[in-house]
């Protein structure tokens, strides 16, 4: 059974934040970013990059932003995380506590400094995870709700930026991690047991589902650029630990030789971004579908990652 919640506020955006609206995200033609915070981990930019860190955080309890146009990242204590939209404009947070009994989305436009509050589920139900459509129109959250002392996945919200409304849609036997990201078409991915299924983000409804191929990478996006591959983590029938599934037929189409820790969505189509062991500590990498590290974005010291180290980019370049 699914059900849905409808929630509008008059809380109203500046006109001036409209979702396609963009702000220059061009990288500096070579600079090593400092992450307070991270134990000295620095990050590695150059011009011409793809994608561009804009957010990083240790689990719920640090969270960090980048200013529009610098280098320099904030520590935004009042979020638990926070995702930067397609183009730059705006970045969505979740906060840390309850406010006035309901979680909510807060949506700042990253030039002018505002924030708009919307409010997304009451409490018991907690909503997290952002995920920011392609088009930068809408935000998708994954809706969980304690049960035996354990965190369960009850649905999702679709929060529509511009018109600041939030719908809630819960639907029965999920996997309890199900946990759900945008599709490039503007459908909602979910693993559901060793698969996947992808749902209508207007009610929630299974419109394909692709059997034992494994769980995405997520909550990064896990659509290559184009679209025209989906990372997974593959099933235990495989010897690798990364596949790649062709969302056209459903099927694995390549595995990758590597053994990451992590997957931070895609580079390029033909670059991941990758964690991967490195000595006693760790690198964020630059990984190509045959498992080889073309570049060293950043080292990531042991205690840094163990703290639940996650990082968020944004594409500085339109898809192909």
């Amino acid at each position: 059974m699914i059900a849905t919640i409808a929630v509008a506020l008059s809380l109203t955006l500046p006109t001036a934040v409209a979702p396609a609206a963009a702000l220059p995200v061009r990288a500096a033609v070579r600079a090593e970013l400092e992450l307070p915070g991270t134990g000295g981990m620095k990050y590695r930019e150059q011009a011409g990059d793809p994608v561009r860190l804009t957010a990083y955080g240790l689990g719920t309890r640090r969270t960090y932003l980048r200013s529009a146009t610098g280098n320099a990242f904030t520590h935004r204590k009042a979020l638990s995380e926070v995702s930067v939209s397609p183009g730059g404009r705006l970045a969505a947070g979740v906060p840390s506590a309850y406010r006035s009994g309901h979680d909510a989305l807060l949506v700042t436009d990253r030039a002018t400094g505002r924030t708009t509050t919307i409010r997304t589920v009451k409490k018991p139900m907690a909503a997290s995870y952002a995920s920011w459509s392609r088009d930068g129109r809408k935000v998708a959250l994954t809706v969980e709700q304690k049960a035996g002392g354990k965190w369960r996945v009850r649905g999702f919200t679709v929060v529509d930026v511009a018109a600041r409304t939030a719908r809630t849609v819960t639907i029965k036997g999920l996997s309890a991690d199900a946990g759900f990201w945008w599709s490039p078409d503007g459908r909602l991915v979910s693993r559901h047991g060793t698969g996947l299924r992808v749902h209508r983000a207007s009610d929630g409804a299974v419109v394909r589902a692709y059997a034992d191929v494994g769980p995405p990478t997520g909550p990064e996006d896990a659509y290559s650029p184009s679209g025209k591959r989906l990372a997974t983590w593959c099933p235990e029938r495989f010897e690798e630990q990364l596949c790649l599934v062709d969302p056209a037929t459903g099927k694995i189409a390549g595995r990758v030789g590597a053994a990451p820790r992590a997957v931070f969505g895609w580079w390029d189509d033909e670059h991941l971004i990758a964690v991967l062991a490195h000595g006693s500590a760790y690198r964020l990498s630059v990984l190509d579908l045959k498992g080889k590290v073309t570049r060293v974005l950043a080292d990531v010291p042991a205690k840094t990652w163990n703290a639940d180290l996650w990082l968020s980019f944004v594409r500085t370049a339109p898809a192909s």
